[in-house]
């Protein structure tokens, strides 16, 4: 019932940036919480930002500074500003999208992924 798309990641040098997107499609009324995950070879999941409904944001120390999460409610898509990307930033980042309330209930959602590679 709701669908995240993520776009925007590709290879980038170091010291680059990327800015990836998320769009939700559905009937969706609204969305609580939303984040972007992130998956390396070998490595466990780790939370790289999220942004409440309100708009309160949270970043690990490992890309504070650097990230920046952002979110248009009209749009129902949120987006990952990275910049001053270094090797170890490469992942697959995910989209998580938490209490979207549709029509037909409330989901959380996830997207497939979006690919980020960083070389040094």
């Amino acid at each position: 019932q709701v669908q995240l798309v993520e776009s925007g990641g590709g290879l980038v040098q170091a010291g680059g940036s990327l800015r990836l997107s998320c769009a939700a499609s559905g009937s969706i009324f609204s969305i609580g919480t939303m984040a972007w995950y992130r998956q390396a070879p070998g490595k466990q999941r780790e939370l790289v930002a999220h942004i409440t409904l309100n708009g309160r944001t949270n970043y690990p120390d490992s890309v504070k500074g650097r990230f920046a999460i952002s979110r248009d409610n009209a749009k129902n898509t949120v987006y990952l500003q990275m910049n001053s990307l270094k090797p170890e930033d490469t992942a697959v980042y995910y989209c998580h999208a938490d209490r979207v309330v549709t029509r037909l209930g409330v989901f959380d959602s996830e997207g497939q992924g979006t690919q980020v590679t960083v070389s040094s």
